[in-house]
């Protein structure tokens, strides 16, 4: 098969080296169109995230040739990732690829995105035409795995993330849609971005940022086309709102049992509101939701609610791992089989032509011969050939299936003189 993966991920390598290896899509372009100039031959498709940096190639004679071709793209040296790039080859690549392209290999198990991501890169790879037959099946097949994977087990349906769980575990349960409701979004950092990303995939939410630091909380509520509010309108926001977001970074609590009844309650008219409190310590008194209508969740909630869903989902595991291990086994016998079929077709040839033309000796010979004569004798020369036959494509057949054919192949070339 000689296919080839070497990269690196965020269990072998922190981000400060893994962001310099990073590419964005320009880059990708340029250098898959640099590695085409480098290897004429091969067949290349380039997987590049925040959590990992892979180059998946077929034609490629050693690992250390792509490591060397990525390392000097992104001018990093070798000892700045010595002993931290993997590389593997063949089936192991294979299942790999599967293991990546159904998330499995994730940083959070199941998470939907690296689908998404896989088919861009082999989108791209295919514009630049640096894709070939073989790597065309491989991403194909582990595209069709993964959706296996996802339709077949629960894997995908169990949330393991603090904000994934908050708005489709907890918030949906409230809200039938989030289309049009007033959120309301108290801090702007990582964690009120991320969540922002789950809410906005469950619906058309109106966004309202406030937050003590201006620029952030402006850059927060642009990015995700909302309105910047400044520290003073909280309550006010608070008043309006269906849910919030609570993710600052105050020592002390900024909303409490009696802030909320004097500034906010009577103007609510005990409408429901959902507020996840994801700050530590915390934003909101817990007394805040004993309020009429008021539901409210603190990080404590979420991470029970998380490690819930993580056993539920390892528990789907050994059924992904099923689904992978066969598919793999399946593109491998299949890669196999189109391997040995150009020399089964050279060996049935090599005896072919000879067995042809000393029939053709014999009857110039005998001419006087009849038909059912003639026949007998094609006949036997036809059984002679194919139990002559019989033993090396046997021996391929079995090689084909444990996934070992190449040395035969190789042999069978050498011994019969068959053209590679």
């Amino acid at each position: 098969m000689n296919l080839q993966m070497v990269g690196c991920t965020h269990r072998e390598m922190g981000i400060d080296i893994r962001q310099q290896l990073t590419f964005d899509r320009s880059q990708t372009v340029e250098a898959l169109g640099q590695w085409q100039s480098r290897f004429p031959d091969a067949e290349l498709v380039l997987l590049s995230t925040c959590n990992r940096v892979e180059i998946y190639a077929v034609g490629v004679p050693k690992a250390e040739e792509l490591i060397e071709a990525l390392l000097d793209y992104q001018k990093v040296t070798a000892s700045q990732v010595e002993g931290r790039m993997v590389t593997l080859a063949d089936s192991k690549a294979v299942k790999y690829l599967y293991r990546v392209a159904s998330s499995l290999e994730s940083m959070v198990v199941g998470e939907p995105q690296i689908l998404a991501q896989v088919k861009e890169a082999y989108q791209t790879a295919q514009e630049v035409g640096s894709t070939g037959p073989l790597l065309h099946d491989l991403f194909q097949s582990a595209l069709r795995t993964a959706k296996r994977v996802a339709g077949e087990t629960s894997l995908h349906k169990h949330r393991v993330s603090i904000p994934s769980v908050a708005i489709s575990d907890l918030a949906s349960c409230v809200f039938e849609t989030f289309d049009g409701k007033h959120v309301l979004v108290i801090g702007a950092g990582k964690m009120a971005d991320e969540t922002l990303r789950y809410l906005r995939d469950a619906g058309d939410a109106v966004i309202h940022v406030v937050n003590r630091d201006a620029q952030r909380g402006q850059q927060l509520a642009k990015k995700w086309n909302g309105q910047y509010h400044e520290w003073d309108q909280l309550w006010e926001q608070l008043e309006a709102a269906d849910l919030t977001i609570s993710t600052t970074a105050a020592n002390e609590t900024i909303v409490t049992a009696a802030d909320f009844e004097q500034k906010v309650a009577p103007g609510r008219y005990q409408r429901p509101l959902f507020i996840l409190d994801l700050a530590v310590p915390r934003d909101f008194d817990s007394q805040v939701g004993n309020a009429l209508g008021v539901y409210l969740y603190s990080l404590d909630d979420l991470t029970l609610a998380c490690e819930k869903n993580r056993q539920t989902r390892a528990a789907e595991l050994p059924a992904a791992e099923t689904i992978i291990k066969r598919e793999t086994e399946r593109f491998v016998v299949e890669m196999n089989h189109r391997a040995t079929a150009p020399v089964i077709t050279g060996l049935r040839e090599g005896l072919e032509r000879p067995k042809d033309a000393e029939l053709e000796r014999l009857f110039c010979k005998l001419p006087n011969l009849d038909d059912q004569s003639r026949k007998e004798i094609e006949q036997f020369a036809d059984r002679l050939v194919n139990k002559m036959l019989h033993p090396p494509l046997e021996s391929l057949r079995d090689a084909s299936q444990n996934g070992t054919p190449h040395g035969l192949l190789d042999a069978l070339r050498n011994l019969f003189k068959l053209e590679n």
